[in-house]
């Protein structure tokens, strides 16, 4: 049997703003966090978007050669807001 701690997960689900708000730190802790993804070797399933916060993480992890699952609602799938760092989409009828 493994033990708890030998267990590992290989992929998370990030849901962040849109939106940078009114402080660096926001963007830098984003950036941070795809940074971390990849150097754990861990894949990223996020909201699909280009847009900021989320542009942030995605970018950083795809960088740095993590796996990058956007999950996409169909209304938004036509829109431009899909982010260009995707290296998969999964388009939903709904969040």
């Amino acid at each position: 049997m493994v033990s708890p701690s030998a267990k590992r997960f290989t992929n998370i689900c990030v849901f962040g703003g849109t939106n940078h708000g009114k402080h660096r730190e926001f963007v830098e802790a984003a950036t941070h966090l795809g940074k971390v993804l990849t150097e754990r070797k861990i894949h990223l399933v996020y909201g699909g978007g280009n847009l900021r916060l989320m542009r942030c993480v995605s970018r950083a992890a795809r960088d740095g050669g993590s796996q990058v699952l956007g999950i996409v609602p169909k209304p938004m799938a036509t829109t431009n807001i899909i982010g260009k760092t995707n290296d998969e989409e999964l388009v939903v009828s709904s969040m």
